[in-house]
């Protein structure tokens, strides 16, 4: 699919000599470097490795991938791609110039090679019939409108958590994906640790007893903004492309504080807040060991403070309690109110799970060797070699797509239910509140600067 073909920009379609005229447009972004120019003019190199030595697979069975999105959570994910045999990096998109060229470095530097094309507009890379698969680390406000893109231009996926800043997004990255069969992997990587896979598989088959009580925390006021300067609008830095940056957020002048690290977290024009964002995690392996909890209807109230420093709006600290028909209650707070991780409650024992460990009553349960019977989750050890091995297979990986949509849509109902005030009631097979139009209202958020879905 050519890039002209994805989006629309209010009535008319966003042609590329619309794209060209951007300030910050390809052709001088690719300019910033000889090397980066000739990467995009001529084919890619391909290291002797990557030809069949040091059992490497031959190109025609390497996937090719395209890095959008190369700050922190970018480079840390190419960090892990790179020294698998079974992929190639040719590409990567950044709104920030800078971060392209280190990112291009790295490469460059593990292959041996200037082989790795630099982008500022998404667009161009997965309109690159080359490239097989995209790993998307960008904004929350940008999830949405980049993996539905690359579903329809056939790119398989690795895209970060969550799905988006709705509820609507959230389903239609979901559809989009499955109606277009594509492959996609989550950046929830917990489920490729043994400790986490250890304590829901004690959950979800029985050796915990009747499972009655859910307690999922995640950081939240422990992150606070860094910005400290004037909230006046600024001139916008060379190598930098605000426009793109925001997309369609809303649109503002271009400030410091809006696109620092973690302020951008803390700001509801492009993220719902670490209620979603971090704690998609753990609600994550709370459906992963109970999956009762997204299949049944249940009553939602959640209390939560807000930010009020600089641009900073979204929930500070929350505490939300689901209940279920059959008596089950999910208790969801942040960490400062209650241990970080998630821990299963049954009539027989407790697991507990987080990013420091597992602990269990009785401590037997952390020894025990499951059965043949029992159900078993998965067995991937390296979340991005996961997703390589299903680009090949075609099957769903460790964190797919549908389990993403559950884990990003608890935290974003339990933002709905603070911001009302109100207790609320949700019907998981209509996808709705219950005789609730505010609530339903805010399942959906407008997009601006011309992007549509």
């Amino acid at each position: 699919m050519c890039a002209e073909h994805v989006f629309q920009s209010g009535a008319d379609t966003i042609k590329s000599e619309v794209l060209m005229s951007r300030e910050f447009n390809r052709r001088t972004f690719l300019g910033y470097s000889a090397a980066a120019g000739a990467a995009a003019a001529m084919p890619v190199i391909i290291p002797s490795s990557a030809l069949g030595a040091e059992d490497a697979p031959a190109p025609s069975e390497t996937i090719t991938v395209g890095f959008i999105g190369v700050g922190g959570m970018g480079r840390s994910n190419l960090k892990n791609f790179l020294p698998l045999k079974e992929c190639r990096v040719v590409a990567v998109c950044d709104a920030y110039r800078d971060r392209c060229e280190i990112a291009k470095g790295i490469i460059d530097e593990a292959y041996g090679d200037q082989g790795c094309a630099m982008y500022g507009d998404f667009r161009e890379v997965i309109a690159r019939e080359d490239i097989d698969a995209v790993a998307i680390a960008v904004q929350d406000h940008w999830h949405a409108l980049i993996a539905t893109a690359a579903a329809k231009a056939g790119k398989d996926m690795y895209c970060e958590k969550p799905l988006g800043v709705s509820f609507e997004e959230s389903l239609l990255i979901r559809d989009t994906i499955r109606s277009t069969q594509r492959v996609f992997q989550t950046g929830t990587w917990q489920r490729s640790l043994e400790h986490f896979q250890r304590g829901c598989t004690l959950a979800r088959n029985g050796y915990l007893g009747a499972i009655h009580t859910l307690e999922v925390a995640a950081p939240g006021p422990e992150y606070v903004p860094k910005y400290e300067g004037s909230l006046d609008p600024q001139p916008v830095p060379d190598g930098f492309d605000w426009k793109m940056w925001q997309g369609p957020a809303p649109d503002n002048p271009y400030n410091p504080g809006r696109v620092e690290w973690p302020d951008w977290y803390l700001i509801w024009d492009y993220c719902v807040g670490f209620i979603c964002n971090w704690g998609v995690h753990n609600l994550d392996q709370a459906n992963w060991g109970c999956p009762r909890i997204a299949t049944q209807p249940f009553e939602l109230e959640c209390q939560a403070d807000y930010r009020n420093k600089g641009f900073t709006d979204n929930v500070n600290g929350w505490d939300a309690l689901f209940t279920y028909p059959d008596g089950l209650k999910m208790v969801f707070k942040d960490s400062d109110k209650m241990k970080q991780g998630c821990r299963f409650i049954g009539d027989e024992g407790w697991v507990h799970v987080s990013r420091k460990g597992i602990s269990a009553e009785p401590e037997s349960l952390l020894t025990v060797e499951f059965k043949e019977s029992d159900v078993r989750l998965t067995d991937s050890t390296n979340h991005a070699g996961n997703f390589l091995e299903c680009v090949k297979s075609r099957k769903d990986p460790v964190s797919d797509v549908d389990a993403a949509h559950i884990a990003s849509y608890l935290g974003m109902l339990a933002d709905i239910s603070a911001r009302l005030g109100q207790k609320l009631k949700w019907d998981p097979a209509a996808a709705r509140f219950v005789d609730n139009d505010e609530a339903n209202a805010r399942l959906h958020r407008d997009m601006h600067n011309g992007w549509k879905l």
